[in-house]
């Protein structure tokens, strides 16, 4: 089995003063009590079975263990928020890496209501939750009441009125073929009356069209007009969830080679990144190494 080593490492950021708290932290260091931890969907008989395993590239064949899956993932980073009893995906598109090195994953949710992706400990993206995921009604909308004024003219160019169509415009768009000969052994009475094929006419010049010009009367692209949204109402505690009582995997893999391991919930981005450094900051050099020589 080749796996890949995949560290997946949760943060949320509670806030700047606040002490260092480690909420969640499972390594799969300690044989099989991991399963006592996690449990398996029973919702379908086929789902595979979850198994420990360090895999082919590691940098501690014990603590680089984590339980092995079938299956590639997504080229996409799915970050999704629960909002009200709702799953909202990001708006933005995250690409994951889709090598077979080592990886690690950090989501940073911060109580001003901003968040960061980090790929190896690198920002990928960033941004507010309220722009970048949809949990509230948008602030403005079209006003309901407002209409296009019947006069706006919002034509940039229109035919020019003294524009005329040329007299000797209008020519069919085949004729029949002026070198086309009677065969010499066509016979009226048999054949009926002899007609040449039809040709393309040079001459042919399609549809007229007068030629446009600018519309003095041209007001420009009518916008509608926005009012405040009355279901609109803001939300400063979008980030804010008062229990995370579970960690869960929901993986749809046709091929075995996936290892998950090293999950961490805590309220310090730099705890985080420490703990990053010393769990996938090490097994990367060996995973690296073992695929251009040897750890």
């Amino acid at each position: 089995m080749t796996a890949l080593s995949l560290l997946l490492l949760a943060v949320s950021a509670a806030s700047a003063l606040a002490e260092s708290t480690v909420y969640f932290r499972e390594q799969f260091e300690d044989g099989g009590a991991w399963k006592s931890r996690w449990v398996e969907s029973k919702h379908k008989s086929d789902y595979g079975k979850f198994v420990l395993t360090a895999g082919k590239f590691y940098g501690d064949a014990e603590k680089d263990k984590g339980p092995d899956i079938c299956g590639p993932g997504t080229k996409k980073v799915h970050v999704i928020f629960n909002y009200k009893g709702k799953n909202h995906l990001i708006n933005k598109d995250v690409r994951c890496k889709d090598d077979e090195y080592t990886h690690l994953y950090t989501l940073i949710v911060n109580p001003d209501n901003t968040y960061e992706v980090k790929i190896d400990n690198k920002k990928v993206e960033s941004g507010n939750l309220e722009d970048d995921w949809d949990f509230l009604p948008p602030k403005k909308i079209k006003d309901p009441e407002a209409k296009k004024p019947e006069d706006w003219d919002d034509r940039e160019k229109i035919p020019d009125p003294d524009d005329k169509k040329p007299e000797d415009w209008d020519k069919p768009e085949n004729i029949p073929d002026p070198d086309a000969k009677k065969p010499d052994d066509w016979d009226d009475e048999m054949d009926g009356e002899w007609e040449p094929p039809m040709v393309t006419n040079p001459d042919y010049k399609g549809e007229w069209k007068p030629r446009e010009i600018s519309n003095p009367a041209y007001k420009g692209k009518w916008i509608h007009p926005e009012i405040d949204n009355p279901e609109y109402t803001a939300d400063s505690e979008i980030y804010k969830y008062d229990s995370i009582g579970v960690i869960g995997l929901d993986l749809w893999q046709v091929k075995s080679g996936t290892i998950f391991d090293n999950f961490l919930i805590t309220n310090d981005p730099n705890v985080a990144e420490e703990v990053g450094n010393d769990t996938w900051g090490k097994t990367k050099v060996c995973t690296f190494t073992r695929f251009q020589t040897s750890c």
